[in-house]
């Protein structure tokens, strides 16, 4: 007769039958034919929490050579077995119920199933199997901690405020006798109250009280100096079963490494190792605290398990791999020097390339992440030099590419691969370009770099990563718009329905500029949409979508699906097409506010645009409210720029490009007596250059009668701009010169981004 079991899975359910297939020391799985359907089915261990058996195996009856433990599985439940050595299975283990007259005397706990597991044996037992420790000593730690736990608040008040027991318990009882306090008011607020301690001396206290009584034996052993932490944690591996690791002695995988975010194991003091199937190997310095193991299944996809090292190898651990920034790219490229002991490896070109043995290699790609992030940088540049030349490392900061680090030569192709490696790509293929992503975490943040790859002369490869560091919109008081365009734009944006455009080339801060937007806009009544790629910028209150192009989810599709979501407002990320573009038009045609943006060079050249792509011109005439083109220029330094008086002329010249940009001299110009025209003198915080930033000059073409007119008669770009420039629009360069005379900036910045 087969042997009789139930099967207890994660998921709450149990299931009775018969063993179909032998289990055995090495089975993945197991096969039962279920008491109530008659059937055979295959339970995966990984599903698995528990199973009990009817029989009791054969070496069972050696109960001299078992241990008692107690088992606490993922479900809640806990059991008193005894384990046996000789009971040796890969994916779990094997316990026997003390009541052997039980229906199911046997029990196999699968590993991912088991929360915890404790020897029934003593802490001060095992210490004493491993290390020369004496009754006498385990008797008098045990006695301490035992009057520790019993400390009265008085005697910790005492040490705290340095105050004599005798005065305190007087104070007490005299108050006490005379009826002045009711008998179960605090003894810290009886001391407070005559004056003898404050309120911070309580609380020291009270967290001593507190201390002592959470205090454990092998702490007080470490205290006494009688154990070394490293033996007491080896004591703790014991009785809870765990491996005891030395961490000098593995190296974490990059699997594992990315598994747990740097806030995760800072927090819990963890360090993870390795990665096999869905195991994940974690140290901890803590055993005894099970919420451990569940935080840590709780945030990760992976069954957890723990191994114990001690706490100074755990701390040095998240210094090495996840706190990039503890010491700078400098230091380490000093280190580095020029010694690149490399491997040399033959392609298929005969082409010598490197592999970079060092860890070093990627400690220096971590830290030059962290550091351009830090620096404000949107963008990081490898350019590997031909032959024996330098790699260069450039940041581009506020616009401006600034060459910040060059490394030798002989890690340039390790440099390369380790990108490769970390962005997902392929490392054997040097001819083609590649596209990828990084994606890390730094201070509770989330950081994401586009890597893209390019071949280069010389059997190189350069390497460009885009920051796309998450944040939050800016209030759209603080954009950069001058008051007559943000009155302006404020009141288009209080319009039921429409289309808003916002244009300019990569890098123009469109989409701030309309994140910005629908914060402004952005109240419980709205229901808000967003298609984005990526989505760089999120906010409360709105639901935003990224698109997916290797599944064929694309702009088109989310706004067929939005349109059937019940929207109000509707955020277009980019017009990539014809598709695109006509869905968002028809939408704003149809009662929606949709917002959108456009690589095009100015407010007038969007209309010729999107016209030449096939749009209706009389449906996005009647659709258009606003079209806001616009740049980013260097901003003068805050912290060290200072009023100058440059001599009329400069400000006559000024003048003169505005009045031939507009045709007349606005209203909205100061006098040269108010012109507020400042220059940085450069600093620390801008790196001695005098610029810290960016402002966004902007051009508004207003949906007006006139314009609507204008583009359903297919007027030109050129007669476009003269047309919006008569119905109230400033140009780039108009917008540019205000902020010159406002100190904003200078007007080589604005010449830079402007026509």
């Amino acid at each position: 007769m087969k042997s009789k079991l139930g099967i207890h899975l994660k998921d709450g359910q149990c299931i009775e039958g018969q063993l179909a297939r032998t289990f055995g020391t090495s089975s993945a799985d197991i096969e039962v034919l279920v008491a109530e359907t008659r059937q055979t089915h295959t339970f995966s261990l990984e599903e698995v929490c528990y199973i009990l058996f009817s029989a009791l195996p054969a070496w069972a009856h050696s109960v001299d050579l078992a241990s008692l433990e107690k088992v606490e599985t993922i479900t809640g439940e806990t059991f008193r077995v005894l384990i046996f050595p000789n009971s040796k299975f890969e994916r779990g283990f094997v316990g026997i119920l003390q009541d052997k007259s039980a229906p199911f005397p046997t029990m196999f706990f699968s590993s991912s199933g088991v929360r915890c597991r404790t020897q029934e044996r003593l802490i001060g037992e095992i210490i004493q199997e491993q290390t020369p420790v004496s009754d006498k000593i385990i008797k008098d730690a045990l006695k301490t901690q035992e009057s520790l736990r019993k400390k009265r608040m008085g005697e910790h008040l005492a040490a705290a405020a340095d105050i004599p027991r005798e005065v305190i318990e007087t104070t007490i009882q005299k108050d006490y006798r005379a009826q002045l306090i009711p008998r179960k008011v605090r003894v810290g607020d009886i001391l407070m109250e005559a004056g003898l301690v404050t309120r911070e001396q309580i609380q020291m206290a009270l967290d001593s009280q507190k201390a002592g009584r959470k205090v454990r034996v092998g702490e007080l052993l470490i205290s006494m100096g009688f154990v070394t932490e490293e033996q007491l944690l080896l004591a703790l591996a014991t009785k809870f079963e765990l491996d005891f690791v030395d961490l000098e002695q593995h190296f974490p995988s990059e699997e594992a490494l990315g598994a747990l975010s740097e806030g995760l194991v800072t927090r819990l003091r963890v360090f993870p190792l390795e990665i096999s199937g869905r195991k994940l190997r974690v140290a901890t310095s803590n055993p005894t605290d099970s919420t451990i193991g569940d935080s840590l299944r709780f945030n990760t996809s992976y069954f957890v398990e723990l191994v114990v090292a001690t706490s100074e190898q755990i701390a040095a651990a998240i210094d090495r791999h996840y706190n990039f920034s503890k010491s700078s790219v400098d230091s380490l490229l000093e280190e580095m020097g020029d010694e690149g002991q490399s491997l040399p490896i033959e392609d298929e070109l005969d082409s010598p390339m490197f592999i970079e043995p060092d860890s070093k290699v990627i400690s220096l790609i971590n830290k030059i992440l962290i550091d351009a992030y830090k620096k404000g940088a949107s963008d990081i540049h490898f350019e590997p030099g031909s032959g024996k030349r330098p790699i260069s490392v450039r940041y581009r900061i506020d616009g401006e590419c600034v060459v910040i680090h060059t490394i030798a030569s002989t890690f340039k192709n390790a440099i390369i691969s380790r990108i490769k490696i970390i962005s997902g790509l392929d490392i054997s293929e040097h001819r083609k370009p590649q596209s990828g992503k990084i994606t890390i975490r730094y201070e509770q943040r989330k950081l994401e770099f586009r890597v893209e790859i390019t071949p280069t002369v010389g059997g190189n490869e350069d390497a460009v990563l885009r920051l796309l560091a998450a944040s939050k919109p800016l209030p759209i008081e603080e954009m950069g718009l001058m008051p007559y365009n943000l009155d302006r734009f404020k009141d288009v944006l209080n319009k039921p329905y429409g289309l808003i455009l916002c244009v300019g080339p990569t890098g123009s801060g469109k989409t701030t500029t309309l994140h910005s937007a629908l914060g402004y806009i952005n109240r419980p009544n709205r229901k808000i949409w967003t298609v984005e790629d990526p989505v760089e910028i999120t906010q409360s209150g709105l639901r935003q979508v990224q698109v997916n192009y290797k599944i064929g989810f694309t702009f088109a599709q989310a706004l067929r699906s939005f349109l059937r979501a019940d929207p109000d407002v509707i955020m277009i990320g980019e017009m990539r097409d014809a598709e695109t573009a006509k869905i968002a038009i028809e939408s704003s045609l149809t009662g929606h506010l949709v917002f959108s943006t456009l690589h095009t060079n100015s407010a007038p050249e969007t209309v010729v645009r999107l016209i030449d792509m096939g749009m209706d011109a009389f449906n996005f005439a009647d659709a258009l409210l606003l079209i806001v083109a616009q740049r980013l220029a260097r901003k003068l330094c805050d912290a060290c720029k200072k009023p100058i008086k440059p001599g009329r002329e400069i400000y006559d010249d000024l003048m003169e490009i505005f009045v031939r940009e507009a045709g007349h001299v606005s209203e909205h110009l100061p006098l040269y007596e108010n012109a507020e025209f400042m220059a940085g003198t450069g600093c620390e915080k801008c790196n001695g250059t005098g610029y810290k930033g960016r402002i966004s000059l902007h051009e508004l073409m207003m949906g007006t009668p006139a314009v609507k007119r204008a583009i359903k008669t297919g007027t030109g770009a050129d007669e476009l701009k003269i047309l919006a420039q008569q119905e109230g629009m400033w140009t780039l360069k108009m917008d540019g010169i205000m902020k010159v005379l406002k100190g904003y900036t200078d007007m080589d910045q604005v010449l830079k981004v402007c026509l």
